[in-house]
Formats: structure tokens, sequence, C-alpha cells
């Protein structure tokens, strides 16, 4: 037999493998006409990344579909309670309230709030609106009037007439602190500014509530502020720091990508690409009319450490590329062949993780969703061909082209840790990764959906918001957290003087204050009985609903829809229940006690519905992402499972990707619940993120392997290779994005700082897990056999086939 015919027949490519073959050439065939037009895209949206603006709102974080958003939507423009603002005039001088100088900057702020661009100034209620008012009983029957007159004097008299009158309004405990040394203005705000028709600009109201404190504080005044304007506030106050941090992430990227490369111009090029679908995607926002909503400011920076891993890849092979003699043309091409499908089948997979968290019906998550779909789609055009065009044109510094080992030499990390792909070994890599599960379990089980904390979770607690809003929960028997449940009447032209109506709002009264969470319930009923006890020389005795419509009229000045109760004929009421925080365990407490009480009302004359106010928006919130959790996981795992088959064309190959992926989901759960970190919209795109990165290093591990071991090696040589090839370009992009957003956990926004804490445990856990877990799964699933016997066999045709 001649060396002609003992020679191995060389394996057809494959139909995928031709196309990724041609379009390699006709890139670099191309390359100075698709350069040019990619550096005019990047100019042109670079430009209109300067009109990138940051867009707020209420009502994104509405629900639409959920059914407590249905009654929102129906009542919640008549009644008040859910983006509100409130504004306490503390007292820190000598007594309480009752003086001149107090009632003065009272006054004057009152008027500050009043005339704010997008307040509904109907709504707003202080000891100097007109809508404040006393009632009293006197030997000549009912009289009132406004709390404070238009026009007082700050003597003993007038003063003690405003004691008196304030007494008697009932507004201790709302309006004016238990201990008689604060009082507070309230006012709700409009999502359209009905003077110039647009948007309302969140940051210019909390710019004018902040020169509000600045010009009425001093040593006698303190000025607290809470309401969602003001939080969104100090988050775009706060993303100063935000900047300040991704420059250092960024800094420490540049640094340790230069040490890891030792080259400068790899270096640069590297993160510069992997920030150009940052700049194209920010660019396109204001083109397609979208702005970032402060509480998804950190998706540009996902977008960017996707885009660095992945420059990495393909950096590092083109490099080795140059270092076994091919020229940086060649190299470019070949590097593209090499990384196209795995690359793009990664990048697939990050958007659809991003894309199926969209299943939640929030307009911030499709805002969301929609954002890093297009910026992960982008980088398929950055990092793909944009990235080899340049790789083609550029010449190896000296220093880099140094081999880091001797030909023939092996990696002596990556060969022992090739001992995971045999069974032994794996063996153990197996049984920790049950631990891990069975540890991962148990501490997800005590994850919380929506907020965890009291205040502003998204703020510091030593920041001055959250010790504002404490202040005015321990003065005042109100909060910033209220949940309304309305009552719809039918049939009834007067229904605030039928009794069987008003003694279900009483019962609802009394059995809310019982709830755990409940801080106070403020309802008509309770107003009416008030009233009625006033009539009758006030005594407490004749604080109760009388079972007729004449009796009931008696306190019918409690029904006055000016008092934001009830609507007119009270064919609405609206209940407020005052919760001590918006911890999603809370609402979800008092929301499933509110649903106990409807489910056992059968009335035909009326209806109770859930859910408005904050609280009301809040609960919503939380439920949906509850329920669309498992939906959402669910769907992107079908999702990669299926991109990974379509690649792989081996169900073990699926499995070696997903188990990985499944147990550190399940981890950062853990971590979650460990850190007291709530599962809600904020916390979705790490989760989706987290899968996004698991799959990059699954890929492009496994695509290797399954290519080395359809050449004849064995699962370890193939693991090993692997690792050579692009293992280290994987550690070294985790471990250098891990210390970058580590630094984020120094941040003045809490938010950012937890971000920090998981995107840097997402970093480091998936590669861990792409590397200790995928050969164990290989080997035990019989990956290396069946690609071997393949192998063999087609050595085999082409030697009968000579």
């Amino acid at each position: 037999m001649t060396a002609s015919t003992t020679s191995i027949a060389p394996i057809a490519l494959t139909r995928t493998e031709r196309l990724v073959a041609a379009l390699a050439r006709g890139l670099i065939a191309h390359r100075l006409a698709l350069g040019l037009l990619f550096v005019l895209l990047t100019l042109g949206l670079g430009a209109s990344a300067l009109h990138t603006r940051l867009d707020p709102g209420f009502h994104k974080l509405i629900p639409v579909s959920h059914p407590y958003m249905a009654a929102f939507h129906d009542h919640g423009t008549t009644f008040s309670g859910a983006n509100r603002i409130m504004v306490s005039v503390h007292w820190k001088g000598p007594g309480d309230i009752y003086n001149g100088e107090f009632l003065n900057v009272l006054r004057k702020v009152t008027d500050e709030v009043f005339f704010i661009p997008g307040v509904n100034r109907s709504r707003v209620r202080s000891l100097f609106t007109p809508n404040v008012r006393y009632i009293e009983v006197t030997e000549s029957g009912f009289t009132g009037d406004v709390v404070v007159p238009a026009h007082f004097e700050a003597d003993a008299a007038g003063l003690a007439q405003i004691r008196s009158n304030v007494a008697k309004s009932g507004e201790i405990g709302q309006l004016v602190a238990n201990d008689l040394r604060s009082a507070m203005i309230q006012a709700d705000l409009l999502e359209v500014d009905p003077q110039t028709g647009k948007k309302l600009d969140y940051a210019s109201v909390a710019r004018k509530l902040e020169a509000i404190r600045a010009t009425y504080g001093s040593e006698r005044i303190d000025i607290q502020i809470v309401g969602f304007a003001k939080i969104m506030g100090e988050v775009m106050d706060g993303l100063t720091s935000v900047e300040t941090f991704f420059a250092i992430a960024f800094a420490i990227t540049l640094l340790l990508l230069w040490f890891y490369s030792r080259s400068l111009k790899l270096t640069l090029l590297a993160i510069t690409v992997a920030l150009l679908p940052v700049i194209w995607l920010l660019g396109l926002l204001p083109l397609l009319g979208y702005g970032i909503d402060p509480m998804s400011v950190l998706v540009p920076f996902l977008i960017f450490s996707i885009g660095v891993s992945h420059a990495v890849q393909m950096t590092n092979a083109w490099k080795q590329e140059v270092l076994a003699g091919a020229s940086p043309r060649q190299a470019a091409e070949g590097a593209f062949r090499k990384l196209a499908v795995p690359g793009t089948v990664a990048l697939l997979a990050n958007a659809l993780g991003f894309m199926v968290i969209m299943v939640i019906d929030i307009p911030i998550v499709h805002e969301l969703g929609l954002t890093a779909c297009l910026g992960v789609g982008l980088m398929i055009v950055t990092n793909k061909m944009f990235l080899p065009i340049i790789l083609s044109h550029l010449q190896l510094e000296r220093d880099a082209r140094r081999q880091p080992l001797a030909p023939g030499a092996r990696h002596r990390v990556w060969w022992a840790l090739s001992a995971l792909a045999e069974p032994g070994p794996a063996l153990l890599s197996l049984a920790a990764m049950a631990v891990l599960l069975a540890l991962g379990t148990y501490y997800s089980r005590f994850l919380l959906t929506g907020d965890v904390g009291v205040g502003a979770p998204e703020l510091r607690a030593e920041s001055r918001y959250n010790r504002d809003n404490a202040a005015i929960v321990n003065n005042y028997a109100i909060g910033m957290d209220v949940l309304s449940v309305y009552v719809e009447t039918s049939g009834l032209e007067e229904a605030c003087l039928n009794w069987e109506v008003m003694n279900a709002v009483e019962r609802f009264d009394l059995y809310m204050r019982g709830v755990d969470g409940v801080q106070s319930v403020s309802t008509v009923a309770g107003g009416v009985k008030l009233y009625v006890a006033a009539n009758n020389e006030a005594n407490p005795r004749w604080a109760a609903l009388q079972r007729s419509e004449a009796a009931l009229r008696t306190g019918g000045g409690a029904a006055n829809p000016e008092l934001g109760l009830n609507t007119e004929g009270c064919r609405t009421i609206n209940l407020l229940v005052y919760l001590n925080d918006h911890q999603g365990a809370t609402l979800k407490h008092v929301t499933e006690e509110v649903e106990r009480f409807i489910a056992q009302e059968h009335s035909p004359l009326l209806r109770f519905r859930l859910a408005g106010g904050n609280g009301g928006v809040a609960a919503a919130t939380n439920e949906a992402v509850e329920h669309a959790e498992v939906q959402m996981l669910a769907s992107i795992f079908c999702a990669i499972a299926l991109l990974c088959w379509i690649t792989f064309r081996s169900w073990r190959g699926v499995l070696c990707v997903i188990v990985p992926l499944m147990l550190v989901t399940i981890l950062c759960n853990a971590l979650m619940a460990l850190l007291g970190i709530g599962l809600k919209v904020a916390t979705l795109p790490v989760i989706a993120l987290g899968v996004g990165v698991g799959v990059d290093y699954g890929v492009y591990l496994y695509e290797r392997m399954q290519h080395e071991m359809a050449d004849g090696l064995s699962l370890r040589e193939a693991f090993y290779e692997a690792m050579r090839q692009r293992g280290t370009a994987a550690v070294f992009t985790a471990v250098t994005m891990s210390i970058g957003v580590g630094t984020w956990a120094f941040s003045a926004l809490k938010f950012q700082a937890d971000m920090g804490v998981l995107l840097a445990f997402m970093f480091l856990v998936n590669v861990l897990g792409a590397i200790f877990l995928l050969p164990a799964l290989a080997v035990w699933l019989g990956v290396g056999q069946r690609q071997r016997t393949s192998s063999q066999l087609q050595v085999g045709r082409g030697l009968l086939g000579d």
C-alpha cells in the first residue's frame, strides 16, 4: 500500500462551515467599504447619543394587565394616594407648632409646593389650603370654616384659635404630627404637566423640592420630603457616583486586559469595540423616541460587560492565529471562522435572556428588555464584523509575540484541570455540584418578591430620604405607603346614607385595623361616627352608625367629596389603608387579608375592589413579577436549549451547557435571599445576564471541545485544547469584570451596590461552573466516547474510500 493510499481522507466541511467560510472571505474582501460604513455609523450614532435623556415615570411601573390596576385606572384619577409627595415642616425650637415663625414658614412652603409644575393643585392639602376644614356643633347647630383663616394674626388669641381649629378638624396624625411639632403638605403629581402638555420632568420636581428645603430649612426648622419624585431625584443625583464607578470599572478592566494580552493595541481595541454597542444603543434610543429610566441605568454596563467577553475571545483567537504564523488578514479570517457560530449563538442566547423578561406586563420591563435586546443585537455587528475588519489591519507588537509556552509544552494549570474530564475527578465535581444545589435550593426558598427593608431600598439606610421617611412614619398616623380599596355602589342615590353599605365599610375599617403591617385606616364610616358623636355633645357612646337614613344624615358631613374619601352620592368610596412599609411581605399579607374580607362579602348593593395607591401598584407589580418568574426562567432555558441543540445537534451538549446555568441561577437566588435583596424589576436583568454570560462560556468551550474531538482527540485532550484556546480569555475576562463591578459595593446608591455584588458573583460562578461542571457532565454522559466512535468511523470510511 503506497503512502497516498494510507493517508486519511480529509473530513468534509458541513454546510454551516462552508457558509461561515464564505462569509469570512466576503467580510475581509470588502473590509474597506464595510469598515467605512461602520465608522460613519459610529460617528452619527455617537452624535445622537448626546441627546439621550433620563426618562423616569411613575406609570411605567404599573402592570397594566393586572386586575388591581383595572380598579386603579377606573378610580385612580378620582382619588389620590399613588404618585404623591409629602413635605413635612418640623419645628425644632421650644414648644410646639403654634407660633408665628413656624406657621409663616408652613404657609410659604405650602405656596411653593402648590406652584410646582406638575402638581395637581386641586389635591394639595395643608393647614393653609381651603379644603382642610373643621366642623363643630354649637347651640345654634353645625358651624365650620377653614382651619387657618385667610388673614390670621399670630398673636395669642389667633394662635389659640388655630390650635382649637386643628383639634376640631381631626387632622392630628394626618396633617399635624401626633406630638404637635410637625405639619405636613400633601400633593399629588400628574404624569403630564398641564401647563406644557409634556411628560412630567421628575428631575425638575426633585430640584424644586430641594430648593424648598434649602430656602426654608434653618436651625429651628427642618424640612422632610418623601415621594416617588424625590426617590427619582436622589437616584439621579447619585448617578454621578454611578458614572464614577463605571469609570473605575473601565480603568480596572483596561489595566488587567493589558496585563493579560501584553498588547496595548489589543487592549484598547477590545475595550473600544465593547463600548461600540453601548454608543450605538444610546444613539438609537433618541431616534426611536426612548430614554433611559434611572432604574435601568445599569443596562448599558451589562451590554459593555458582554461586549468585553466577546471582544476578548475574538482578539485572543486572532492573536493565536498570528502566533501560529498567519498574516493579520488571514488571522482575522480564521478568527471569524472559529468564533462566528459559537459567538453568534451565545449573543442570540443573551438577547433571548433579555427578551423573555418582557413576559412581565410592565412598561418599564418592556422598555428594559427592548433596550437590552437591541444592545445585544448591535453587538453581533460590532464584535463579529467590525472587530475582525479592524484586526485585519493590525500589526501585533513585538512584546506580545512572545509565546507563553515552548512548542509542544502543556499549560500546567489547564492540563491539571483537564483531569475533570476523567471519571474519578468528574464524580467529585458532580458531588460538589449536588451539595451546592442542595444548599442553594434551601436558601433560595427564603427569596422574597418585592422590596426588602423600610423606606426606599434603592438608597442607603442612612440616606436623607430614608431618614425623612422614618421621621414621618414615627410622627404621623399615616405614611407614604397607602393601599386604596374601592367600594362601588349601584342603584343607590346616596349610598353613604344606606346602613348596609356603611356597615360593610365599618366592618372593613375595624377588620383592617387589626391586621399586622397596617398603621391606620381612614374611611368615610369612621368620619360619620365622629360626626354623629359630635352632634350628641361629643359623647363617645354615640360614635356608632345609625340604622336609619335620617339618623345617618346627622353624620353626612363626613361624606363631603372634598375630603377625598368618596365621590358625589358615594357612588364610589375610597378606603385608605396606611401601611408601616411597602416591603413585599407586608403588601402580600395585607392584600391577602383584604381579599379574605372581600370573599366574605356578598351584598348586591356594593363591590369591593383592589387596589390603588402606591401600595396597590407595588402589590400588583410584585404579583406580576412572582407569577412570571417561573415562566421567564422556563422560557430562557427552553430557548437556550433549542439554540444549543441547533448548534451542537446533541442533547448531551445541551445538558452540558444548561445544567451549570441552572445551578448558577439557583445559587444567585440563594445569594439574593442571604443579602436581603428582593426579586423585583430592578434585579431581573441580573438573572437574565447571569444566564446569558453562562451561555457564553459554555457555548465557547463545548463548541471547541466538539471540534477537537471530531479531529480524533480524547475528551480530556479536547477539553484541554478548549481551555488553552478559549478558557484563558474567559477566566481572565470573568475575573477582570468581577473586580471592576465589585467596586460598586461602595456606591452611595444601594441598588448599584447590590447589583455590583450580584454581578461579580455571576461573572465568577458562571465561568467556574463552565470549567468544573461541563467536562464532568460530558464524561458521565458519554460525550467523549461517542465523539471518538464517530471520528473512528469517519477515518475508516476515508481509508475504504481510498
